[in-house]
């Protein structure tokens, strides 16, 4: 996902294997994830999407950088009841949870891993298999 602040940037999904680096974005105060290869586009994350960065990652704090003391992280969202607030954040291992838009620019991440897909997916998913299975057997399944 991308920021709401995001909307008027193009964007394009993640992909597994992929470089990014954390960058601004030009008409917006808003920070988030780019190809070096494509500074302009916010290449954005699916939640559960985890990723790994080059060095231990550093967040802007009020007046000074904070080092948060880690490099793999998974991507969420939270204060989703919060319209007007950002939600992408990132969740390292260490417990640190931090919004995107906080990561110091020039920082770099590979993609490790998307998630899988949602659970609606998966249950449509197993009842077409169960009701193939159940067909080939010449049972009839009643929704």
């Amino acid at each position: 996902m991308c920021d709401y602040s995001l909307h008027a940037v193009a964007s394009r999904p993640a992909e597994v294997g992929e470089t990014l680096v954390s960058s601004p974005f030009q008409s917006t105060t808003t920070r988030g994830f780019a190809s070096p290869d494509d500074p302009q586009v916010a290449v954005c994350l699916r939640p559960g999407t985890e990723i790994a960065f080059e060095a231990d990652v550093q967040a802007q704090g009020l007046l000074f950088r904070r080092d948060i003391g880690d490099r793999l992280a998974r991507f969420r969202q939270i204060d989703l009841d919060h319209a007007a607030r950002h939600h992408d954040a990132l969740e390292f291992s260490n417990g640190t949870i931090i919004l995107v838009t906080d990561l110091v620019p020039g920082q770099r991440a590979k993609v490790l891993q998307l998630p899988a897909n949602s659970m609606e997916q998966r249950a449509g998913t197993s009842q077409s298999a169960a009701g193939r299975r159940a067909g080939e057997r010449g049972n009839v399944l009643v929704d």
